[in-house]
């Protein structure tokens, strides 16, 4: 078996992996944190959507109960609305696929983590305002750099590969838990543009399920089929 059949493998092990820890580890604490990050990913989705239609961001907050919420402000539009609001949770799984996609090319992993604590570390400067956020998206600034400058090249790849196949396989549970229902408190992404298309929220969710699916599919056969670009640092 050749070295990147062998990272092929590890890559598909890694997103059934998560995919079963979150059935069966899904409260407990170990997962708590990754779980929080994406959170972190799909508010930066909202929030870098909001910038690309000319909008401005006025903060990012994450809550311990794994909320989130970015106050933003955009020119009145239905489209603009549609865009922003389908970016989180199509935003987290497309940097899912991204980190996926980095994970099977990478060497050893350091400037895919040291990326990751810039964005988080620019994140906390920009638009964090309360005292858990901060803490949050620091340590996590903190922990990324530190291990992409100093832990052993096998954790680093290990924990990229992890953090990516988490993230796109909490992004489909999140779809799942938070937008696939029939009845609910209205506040999902999908209950506001159903409020202001009548289209209903299911109908969004399945739509926004159904796009991360055909992003993951699209990611692996492009890591698995094509072939291999040189791994880089």
């Amino acid at each position: 078996m050749d070295a990147r059949n062998h990272l092929d493998g590890k890559l598909l092990f890694a997103l059934a992996a998560a995919a079963a820890a979150g059935v069966v580890f899904w409260n407990t604490w170990p997962l708590y944190p990754f779980k929080l990050l994406v959170v972190l990913m799909h508010e930066s989705g909202h929030a870098l959507a909001t910038l690309l239609v000319g909008g401005s961001v006025d903060r990012i907050q994450i809550s311990p109960d794994q909320g989130g919420l970015t106050l933003s402000r955009f020119p009145p539009s239905l489209l603009r609305q549609i865009v922003i609001s389908s970016a989180g949770y199509v935003g987290s799984t497309v940097s899912g696929c991204a980190l996926l996609y980095v994970a099977a090319r990478t060497k050893e992993g350091r400037w895919p983590l040291l990326a990751l604590a810039a964005w988080c570390a620019l994140t906390a400067a920009l638009y964090v305002r309360d005292g858990f956020t901060l803490l949050f998206v620091g340590g996590c600034a903190l922990a990324l750099g530190v291990l992409a400058r100093f832990g052993a090249s096998w954790l680093r790849r290990a924990v990229l590969v992890f953090l990516a196949a988490f993230s796109c396989s909490y992004a489909l549970y999140d779809i799942r838990d938070d937008l696939l229902h029939l009845a609910g408190p209205g506040g999902t992404d999908a209950d506001a543009l159903a409020r202001a298309t009548f289209i209903p929220a299911i109908v969004w969710g399945v739509l926004w399920g159904a796009i991360s699916l055909a992003l993951v599919a699209l990611t692996l056969r492009k890591i698995l089929v094509n072939a291999p670009q040189a791994a880089t640092a």
